[in-house]
């Protein structure tokens, strides 16, 4: 038999092109360990599966997944271990270890390899091994992550001997890191070894593993002093972790404040209009989103960049409609302009509710904005918050460049220095103040396109902003867009930042307390505009 093993593995090296004189005597070593694996008992069965894990060999994994689904059988024809699979009353056979198919066999030619259900429970893990020889760095990565979820002594000889072999950074760092909490339960140096290793990690899995080995009563007083110090440094820089998270879920908060604040800021500055109806138009906008996938299904990556300008568009004009239909009536008075505006998102919202819906609808992200970037352990930033803010500061810089160098914005700057001039100069200050109420309200347009990524889209989505955006807009200065761009990430990094300590509810009361004592000694805000000088 020896012969026709060594034979099949020099066939075998022929078509691999793999030198046979340094693979023969491992091949053959091999396979006598997996066909002495039937004749052994439950002992001799362990420590035979045990020299296979530790060989490292890629081909163990799938004789390991074999024997936990009970597909290894004898060919007592040709004395070898086979993988056996029932059709009917005949059996298919393949190779154990190169997966060749082998001719069938009947019901009398095969016997099972039993294992009992100790062995079952160890080998459960192991079916993750296959994804170790895997040539893709995210399935070996999986693979040690499936393993440490469960750890076995045969997984985790795999490991060590997979360990010198791993050519990824990061997959031999998940190794060393589940290996390490594995040997907190041995003695002696090695539980030295695996906390040195362990200290200052900040995954989850490594704060509960040395908490657990603290709660042991037989460790020594170097021991004890050795993990507490390593769980200082690990909660430490949790701490820390928590904290950049945290700014970045302000920066996130404040881009968003920023594209809901910033039209605001135009009509208000330019224009003197407080527009209550601003949350509905960033509703439509979600909308526009939302109708975008219906239109295109299946794409919504496509959906989403075709809703940007198609928000813009229609936000626009459904502001223009609302400026020459209704808010050119009422300038010079305030009290008027905001309580029709109020009634004017009372009849968007309803409208919306009697023409789609009154139940909020879901807008698929596309997969290119799905997941997170992990930086560290315990820190993942969010594709989609990420794409947000730099949306947001995208969106800043284009409305700060027409404002500044076209024929629009300078005339817009003319009619918020002093009205009464621009017009003597020729300037139509009520082409102006639709022109400007239509790119507020397309700007609000582009915050509810964001918004649709974060939130689920309904009549009340812009309810929920309009409040902050007015703080935004007074706390920043009326009418300057670097006051806004400064006030919306103060506000949206500072609430997250205290969220933490007093809760989502006390933390934007703090800030709402905070902004009227500041107003109180600063009513223009942290930008004034100082006489005639340019704001926007």
């Amino acid at each position: 038999m020896r012969f026709a093993v060594a034979g099949r593995v020099l066939f075998l090296c022929f078509l691999l092109g793999v030198p046979a004189d340094q693979t023969v005597a491992e091949a053959v070593a091999l396979r006598e360990r997996v066909n002495a694996l039937f004749e052994a008992d439950d002992q001799q069965r362990r420590e035979l599966l045990r020299e296979l894990a530790a060989s490292g060999d890629e081909r163990v994994p799938a004789v390991f997944e074999a024997l936990a689904r009970g597909a290894l059988y004898l060919d007592r024809r040709s004395d070898d271990v086979v993988i056996a699979e029932r059709r009917g009353a005949r059996y298919e056979l393949r190779d154990v270890l190169t997966g060749n198919e082998l001719a069938g066999a009947g019901r009398r030619d095969v016997r099972r390899l039993r294992v009992d259900n100790r062995l079952r429970e160890e080998l459960a893990s192991l079916a993750a091994l296959r994804g170790l020889v895997s040539t893709d760095v995210g399935e070996r990565r999986s693979a040690v992550r499936t393993i440490a979820a469960a750890p076995s002594a045969l997984a985790l000889e795999t490991l060590r001997g997979h360990l010198a072999r791993e050519t990824d950074a990061s997959v031999r760092d998940e190794i060393e890191l589940t290996l390490a909490i594995a040997a907190l339960s041995a003695s002696g140096s090695a539980v030295s070894d695996a906390l040195a290793t362990l200290e200052g990690r900040s995954e989850a899995r490594v704060r509960a593993a040395l908490a657990a080995f603290l709660e042991r009563d037989d460790l020594n007083s170097a021991q004890r002093e050795e993990a507490q110090a390593a769980l200082r440094k690990t909660e430490l820089r949790l701490r820390w972790l928590a904290r950049l998270e945290a700014l970045f879920f302000g920066l996130s908060l404040g881009s968003v404040l920023l594209l809901c604040a910033i039209g605001l800021s135009i009509t208000f500055g330019v224009m003197g209009v407080i527009n209550m109806a601003h949350g509905e138009l960033i509703m439509l906008g979600a909308y526009a989103s939302w109708g975008a996938q219906q239109l295109l299904p299946g794409q919504p990556g496509l959906a989403l960049l075709l809703s940007i300008p198609a928000a813009f568009l229609f936000c626009g004009f459904v502001g223009l409609l609302l400026e020459r239909g209704v808010i050119r009536h009422l300038y010079g008075r305030p009290l008027e302009t905001l309580l029709a505006t109020f009634g004017i998102s009372l009849i968007l919202q309803q409208a919306v509710r009697s023409l789609v819906s009154p139940l909020n609808r879901s807008v698929v992200t596309p997969s290119w904005l799905s997941g997170a970037w992990e930086i560290a352990p315990g820190l993942a930033l969010t594709y989609n918050r990420i794409a947000i803010l730099l949306f947001s500061l995208l969106t800043f810089a284009l409305l700060l460049a027409l404002l500044r160098f076209t024929r629009l914005g300078l005339q817009l700057r003319a009619v918020a220095q002093n009205r009464a001039m621009a017009r003597a100069l020729g300037v139509r200050s009520g082409r102006v103040d639709a022109m400007t109420f239509a790119l507020g309200s397309g700007v609000a347009g582009l915050a509810g396109v964001a918004l649709s990524q974060l939130t689920n889209v309904g009549p009340n989505l812009g309810q929920a902003y309009i409040i902050d955006s007015f703080l935004v807009v007074v706390f920043g200065g009326v009418g300057n867009l670097w006051g806004t761009l400064v006030a919306a990430f103060s506000l949206g990094v500072a609430n997250k930042l205290l969220e933490p300590a007093a809760g989502a509810v006390l933390a934007k009361i703090l800030l709402l307390v905070g902004l009227i004592l500041f107003l109180q000694r600063r009513p223009q805000g942290l930008f004034p505009r100082s006489g005639r000088q340019d704001t926007l």
